[in-house]
């Protein structure tokens, strides 16, 4: 069984971390000065007040105090606990975490876990592309009479099931 992840390992992860070029893949960022801003991705807004200091790893919003690091922002972000969280930084960087002796999920279970993680990334991308197909439209034409914005679209990632996958 797998146990704790080490606190220098944690520190490395988030030295190797690049948080601007993390939050920028998720949320478009704007250059201001020796600061990125943008809208936040936290709560509904129309004059950005999320802030991210690339100099000391570091984002705040002024609008609902959402802030921390690279860890906190995908926990948010993505919903992820945070084991989940330092699992998925140690694979963009290629790095094998250096689990200390203990309980916790197995090498294998881990990896089982990491499977689905990427076929249910897989699905929700098919899903996404499905809703441009023009077997789609209807589709699209309820998420418009909704009056959902194509941005509110792909945030929460909404999809189409072609007919014969339902």
């Amino acid at each position: 069984m797998a146990g704790r992840i080490p606190r220098v390992f944690i520190n490395d992860l988030l030295a190797r971390t690049d948080i601007v070029d993390l939050i920028d893949v998720r949320v478009k960022l704007k250059k201001q000065g020796k600061n990125y801003h943008a809208c936040c991705p936290f709560h509904n807004e129309k004059t950005p007040s999320f802030t991210v200091n690339g100099e000391k790893q570091f984002y705040h919003c002024f609008g609902c105090g959402a802030h921390g690091n690279a860890i906190d922002f995908l926990m948010n972000y993505d919903k992820l606990e945070f084991v989940e969280t330092v699992e998925e930084l140690a694979a963009m960087h290629n790095l094998e975490i250096p689990y200390e002796a203990g309980t916790g999920l197995s090498q294998i279970e881990r990896h089982q876990r990491q499977n689905l993680y990427q076929l249910m990334n897989g699905l929700n991308d098919f899903y996404q592309q499905s809703l441009t197909h023009p077997a789609a439209k209807p589709a699209r034409d309820y998420l418009q009479k909704r009056g959902l914005s194509a941005e509110i679209i792909q945030r929460f990632a909404i999809g189409f099931a072609p007919p014969g996958w339902g």
